[in-house]
């Protein structure tokens, strides 16, 4: 697991879109997974700016990702298509045919049955990561076990409340979701972990800080895959007495 600390939040974000740069360049049809969430807004940001006014070419790329909340259309303002469309797609040269983001609404069970076609037909060349305040990656919560495949999940309700920001009240936070199993997740060619914010220091703690690999806490498992990239903030690094 390599780990890289950047002086700050705009650091990171530059420091992992010159990863994903860097592989779109020497793979221009590579198969990209990807996240949601605060995290990766600025890398998104940064993506679109290179494609924009330096060249980065997106077209030949194709992504697969994370997660879907149950029962948002892919209109909604806080589905995760939308968020991908709007900090993303719309405005980088991708085809959005090319995109996938699971459906949250309609049949449960067809759709993950198409999710995990979609995932089983390619693994990832890289996959973004976020995660929890209490660990979980993509939506996949702690707990005694974890799943392969996609798969249903009951969100907790400590992820319930650290999304609770993005909608008008609590209430409204979906209480499921559809998302990708640790096993596809593991199965990506290069794990990209952006990892920032106060809130995050107990996960922080037990991915940098311990040798334990747990299902209580998906994001460890990221130490015993071939190639992970942790690229966390100097401040969350300094709280949590991590030394680069």
């Amino acid at each position: 697991m390599k780990v890289i600390v950047a002086e700050n939040y705009e650091a990171q974000c530059r420091e992992a879109a010159d990863i994903i740069e860097k592989l779109v360049r020497e793979n221009p049809h590579c198969h990209l997974g990807l996240a949601t969430g605060s995290s990766p807004v600025g890398m998104y940001k940064e993506l679109a700016r290179r494609c924009s006014e330096e060249g980065l070419d997106f077209s030949g790329v194709s992504s697969v990702n994370l997660d879907e909340y149950i029962g948002l259309e892919p209109t909604h303002d806080q589905s995760y298509r939308y968020f991908m469309d709007t900090n993303l797609f719309d405005h980088i040269n991708i085809d959005k045919k090319n995109t996938y983001v699971a459906k949250g609404v309609g049949d449960v069970e067809a759709n993950l049955r198409e999710f995990n076609d979609v995932l089983n037909a390619r693994d990832t060349d890289l996959q973004v990561l976020g995660v929890g305040p209490d660990g979980h990656v993509g939506f996949n919560e702690p707990g005694d076990i974890l799943y392969s495949s996609a798969h249903a999940e009951v969100l907790d309700e400590s992820t319930i409340d650290a999304n609770a920001r993005f909608f008008a009240s609590r209430d409204e936070v979906p209480k499921g979701a559809v998302t990708m199993g640790m096993g596809g997740i593991m199965r990506s060619g290069c794990l990209l972990l952006i990892i920032s914010g106060s809130n995050k220091e107990d996960a922080a703690t037990k991915l940098l800080m311990t040798d334990e690999v747990t299902p209580k806490c998906p994001v460890t498992f990221l130490k015993i895959h071939k190639n992970s990239v942790v690229i966390i903030t100097r401040e969350l690094a300094d709280k949590i007495g991590y030394k680069a």
